[in-house]
């Protein structure tokens, strides 16, 4: 087994396509909508070069498939910007910190020496917390 996709909960699927390819450089993997399924719309981007892997930007859904209070407990998470992450690696953590941050991405956290490498912090537009890290000490 292999993992093909991993999801986030974003508030604007729009406004998600945009951050992510426009200021994160990622491609659009899929972008497809299900009329069938209330225009369903499935959305997923991916890096660059790395096309085994996606991440699903999904809608909060609401009725039939959620109750309205599981939609709101999942946008009461993602304002407390707990409901989802996604980490990055990188070979030069500060060039892609100032790169990132020319095309607007704003860091809540700049990159800092930690004892596995260089890491930094940022969250897309719907709270989700995205760390970028250059990776220099290696798992046993």
């Amino acid at each position: 087994m292999k993992i093909a996709n991993a999801q986030v909960w974003v508030h604007d699927q729009d406004e998600a396509l945009a951050f992510y390819t426009e200021k994160l450089g990622m491609e659009v993997r899929a972008d497809v909508s299900f009329p069938e399924m209330g225009d369903f719309r499935w959305l997923t981007v991916g890096p660059a070069g790395q096309e085994d892997v996606s991440i699903v930007l999904m809608a909060i859904p609401g009725a039939p498939m959620f109750e309205p209070e599981t939609t709101k407990a999942i946008e009461d998470v993602m304002a407390k910007g707990v409901a989802g992450g996604i980490f990055l690696t990188t070979d030069d953590c500060q060039a892609d910190y100032e790169a990132l941050s020319a095309r607007g991405v704003e860091f809540s956290e700049p990159p800092e020496e930690r004892p596995y490498g260089i890491d930094s912090g940022f969250r897309d537009p719907s709270g989700n917390s995205i760390r970028l890290t250059q990776v220099t000490l290696q798992a046993a």
